[in-house]
């Protein structure tokens, strides 16, 4: 997730009403083409979890992704 707005394939926005718990202080957005992981021990905070409806969202969108390449 990235608080950039610039409109990207394969990311769409999310605000806190998309938010399971927690909460955002602005818009940001998911970008389903950016898959990153990283280490548990270098996050400083949890902002919130995203709800289901976001979660198959974003399930769908790398669904076409994968499907493309």
């Amino acid at each position: 997730m990235t608080s950039n707005p610039v409109e990207a394939d394969y990311s769409f926005t999310i605000t806190s009403s998309d938010l399971k718990t927690g909460n955002l202080n602005r818009p940001g957005k998911v970008r389903v083409d950016k898959i990153y992981t990283i280490s548990k021990s270098i996050i400083v905070k949890t902002f919130g979890q995203v709800n289901e409806k976001v979660l198959e969202r974003i399930r769908k969108e790398l669904q076409e992704l994968i499907a493309k390449k």
